[in-house]
């Protein structure tokens, strides 16, 4: 048993997806590569140049640094997604969020400020960068 983690960890290697189940709980730093569910708690930073999902039953306390995130649960702590962040139904973030392209459903709750900034195009600050407080 690795100090910190509870529950069951399924790895699925050939497609690069790996799931941390509902019955998951994990105190520290996760880095992945390509694609990661988490149905879990987890109490810490969470970094990766890939895919996560936040399933609904998740609740992260802490940061998270991703290519792009689809978010089901709960997290409190800031998100950067260098492409994409989408805020499901039901879903609750507490904290700043930072993103190329920013989706949020009817019935989310986000408490915090959000930067949602253009690959491409000028970089001037009107048309490339737009700040909004949800609350």
């Amino acid at each position: 048993m690795i100090p910190g983690l509870k529950g069951d960890l399924e790895n699925s290697s050939s497609a690069g997806k790996s799931t941390l189940s509902s019955d998951v709980e994990i105190e520290g730093s996760i880095t992945f590569q390509k694609e990661l569910l988490i149905d879990g708690k987890v109490q810490g930073q969470i970094n990766s140049d890939g895919v996560l999902t936040i399933g609904e039953n998740a609740d992260i306390h802490g940061d998270i640094k991703t290519k792009s995130i689809i978010l089901f649960g709960k997290v409190h702590g800031n998100i950067a997604a260098a492409e994409r962040c989408e805020l499901k139904t039901k879903s609750i973030l507490q904290g700043d969020l930072k993103a190329a392209r920013l989706v949020i459903e009817d019935g989310a709750t986000f408490i915090g400020h959000s930067e949602v900034t253009s690959k491409s195009g000028p970089k001037s600050s009107d048309s490339s960068k737009r700040k909004w407080h949800w609350r």
